[in-house]
């Protein structure tokens, strides 16, 4: 089926077996995890002076990202398609735009896969510290033993996309309500207990007092935070990615996306205000300088052991989902490039007893291994968030982009659309949907510059641009070549792939 040309076929191979749980809990689960438990902390480290605003910032960072959702369903709707992102830009705006930006997505989201993979470890060390093994948690901080678990903790996911949707499916829904319920203990634990409380126990355990710090509000420092923040939504995409999967898709992927982002928008606020009202921002600002802090560590302060092992579960088990759901999205945007054809079509093949793109799964998982090594090297995961926030919000202002784009190039396309499908709504949400996502673009991109880094490699925007150039010179040696072999490339942007 691959070596024929694109517009002859027929069929991907893949099957329509994800039903609406299904696809919320993917969208959910890519979204819950590194995000809620340790971006919101670390983030005192990221952007030195935010302070007891990083509430704030989270809310402001929630208005684009319901705009991008907006978009996303909207488009998903009418282009319910594998490789959801790609394609709606693709066909609604410009293929090579539609490529390198989901090309700078994949990559995003990749090295995404591999910082999670990566953060895993802290929250087994917190788990053992609270159980008194002392001296396991210390060599659970070791580079050798903490690369080792990471790589374990990402091939074991990317078995399981290997053997099916439904077998993704099958442990994210069950672990996705067993991941709220013990995300509602922090909740109650941080409202339960006061800064006081926390001052009171690291009197105890540390002999130590809680900073004195004052914090003065700045608008570079709130936007920087707010864009960094804006990654946390990042996840609902992954929804649309699925399109091929999808049973009943025209309306379960719209409402999908928008289950998943109310759903976890509104947990995110509960979940970071209880942290932060527990523990003083002050002693987070500190401690994240100089050690990676997690929401159950900090609350295991205040906390018995045997509760703080029951959050930190809980995060550990945010943090396993992550990777199955994020590992299917950046598989199917391969897949879909690959049956466009401006990719290797190799990359493409589906396996005849699971119906999965297990090589596209293969090499995802080889982009994420190398982000594991990378974020080891570099001694901070948060170059991994930085190339994923830079590569997430272009993604999404391309999307924004299409919603306006889509009727005049491809109008019989854009008749399907059943969500936003007024020009009256579509035009004053991509509008807005622009200017917040370029705003934050250009914050994060000035932020990264003027960063006081080691050397220029540990900058993100030089390492995004080279992605972009290298993404551009596969699809000008692809596209070259279905022009040589007497395909017509423009009519394979003209209609959607085949289901």
């Amino acid at each position: 089926m691959h070596d024929t040309p694109p517009s002859a076929q027929s069929s991907t191979g893949l099957a329509r077996k994800l039903g609406l749980l299904g696809l919320a809990a993917t969208g959910i689960c890519s979204m819950l995890g590194a995000a809620i438990n340790i971006v919101p902390f670390m983030l005192q480290r990221s952007v030195p002076g935010i302070g007891p605003y990083v509430l704030p910032a989270y809310i402001f960072a929630a208005v684009p990202a319901l705009l991008a959702a907006l978009a996303y369903a909207a488009l998903s709707s009418a282009m319910p398609r594998a490789g959801g992102s790609y394609v709606f830009a693709s066909r609604g705006l410009s293929p090579y735009l539609g490529f390198v930006a989901s090309f700078s997505q994949w990559f995003g989201l990749s090295v995404a896969i591999g910082v999670v993979s990566y953060v895993l470890v802290p929250f087994i060390r917190d788990v053992v510290a609270a159980v008194g093994w002392d001296g396991l948690a210390t060599a659970l901080d070791t580079g050798p033993v903490r690369v080792t678990l990471s790589l374990l903790f990402l091939w074991i996911s990317v078995g399981i996309n290997l053997r099916g949707v439904q077998n993704v499916e099958r442990i994210l829904v069950p672990l996705m309500f067993l991941m709220f319920v013990l995300g509602g203990v922090v909740i109650i634990a941080g409202f339960m207990f006061d800064q006081a409380d926390f001052a009171a126990g690291l009197a105890a355990r540390e002999g130590l007092s809680v900073p004195d710090t004052e914090a003065t509000f700045g608008w570079g420092r709130f936007l920087a935070a707010s864009a960094i923040l804006f990654s946390s939504f990042i996840g609902f995409d992954s929804i649309a990615q699925a399109g091929g999967e999808a049973k009943n898709p025209s309306r379960s992927l719209p409402l999908a996306i928008g289950i998943a982002v109310l759903v976890v928008g509104g947990f995110y606020m509960l979940y970071t205000a209880a942290v932060y009202h527990a523990v003083p921002w002050a002693f987070i600002a500190e401690r994240a300088q100089t050690q990676d802090l997690t929401a159950p560590g900090l609350l295991g302060y205040v906390l018995e052991p045997r509760w703080t092992v029951l959050i930190v579960a809980g995060a550990a088990i945010a943090l396993v989902n992550d990777l199955p759901a994020m590992l299917l999205a950046v598989s199917r945007l391969m897949f879909a490039w690959a049956e466009d054809g401006v990719f290797p079509r190799w990359v493409a093949k589906v396996h005849p007893d699971w119906q999965t793109p297990h090589v596209a799964l293969v090499l995802s998982g080889l982009l994420a291994t190398a982000a594991i090594l990378g974020s080891h090297l570099a001694g901070d995961f948060f170059l991994g968030v930085d190339i994923l926030v830079t590569s997430m919000l272009v993604n999404y202002g391309v999307m924004c982009c299409t919603l306006v784009t889509l009727p005049r190039r491809a109008p019989e396309i854009a008749a399907d659309m059943t969500v936003l499908s007024s020009r009256r709504l579509q035009l004053p949400v991509a509008a807005a949907g622009v200017l917040l996502l370029g705003l934050f673009l250009v914050v994060h991109v000035w932020k990264d510059l003027n960063a006081d880094v080691g050397a220029w490699y540990f900058h993100s925007t030089p390492l995004w641009i080279g992605v972009m150039v290298l993404a551009s010179v596969i699809y000008a040696w692809e596209v070259s070549k279905l022009r040589r072999a007497g395909v017509d490339v423009d009519a394979i942007f003209a209609t959607l792939p085949p289901e």
